[in-house]
């Protein structure tokens, strides 16, 4: 399954590149998202909390950036799987930022993704509907983040306000519930650097 899209955010390109880069912060965009943290140089991991009715879950991931050019592209590979091992998920992805004008970036990602076990049973379009409102919902929060003035640095005393955490929910339906992890994970594979 592949999953790709743009849009645009108003603040300069370095600000948006050393926030994307950032596991710890970009993190707290994305629906169910904990502990995203660098485990090494380009070596990152995190967990995607999902819940379905009564049940939760957890798939574990691992990310590991193959290439990057500062501020303007980053690739990386994904692996991850459920806690129960019923599902792995593998994925590259890219990521580009371009400056269209001064203030103003442009941020493009794609992934491939591919799903076996119990999860690469559901059709990629429930998965790609989810997709797209799991990437609505980070790039509002990404947006708030970012356009509310500069990402200030790292080490800078200026701090980025953390939004509450959310889980992934959906209904008991288990294609659902394969959908709602699927999108996590494709948001997650581009968006923890």
């Amino acid at each position: 399954m592949k999953i790709s899209r743009t849009f645009t955010v108003d603040a300069p390109r370095q600000s948006v590149w050393t926030f994307i880069t950032d596991a710890e912060r970009v993190a707290q965009c994305i629906p169910g998202c904990e502990g995203a943290r660098e485990t090494g140089p380009g070596q990152y991991d995190a967990a995607i909390n999902v819940k379905v009715g009564p049940i939760r879950t957890t798939f574990q991931v691992a990310i590991e950036q193959t290439e990057e050019r500062p501020p303007e592209f980053a690739a990386y590979v994904t692996k991850g799987e459920e806690g129960s091992r019923a599902s792995r998920i593998s994925a590259t992805s890219e990521l580009e930022l371009t400056e269209p004008s001064a203030g103003s970036t442009e941020v493009t990602y794609s992934s491939n993704i591919n799903i076996v076990g119990r999860l690469g049973k559901f059709g990629s379009g429930m998965m790609q509907k989810i997709a797209d409102n799991i990437g609505d919902e980070f790039v509002a929060d990404l947006k708030n983040q970012l356009e509310g003035g500069a990402a200030p640095e790292p080490g800078t005393a200026a701090e980025v306000e953390v939004p509450e955490r959310r889980e992934v929910t959906v209904g008991a339906n288990w294609g659902w519930w394969a959908v709602g992890i699927g999108a996590a994970l494709a948001a997650l594979l581009w968006l923890l650097l």
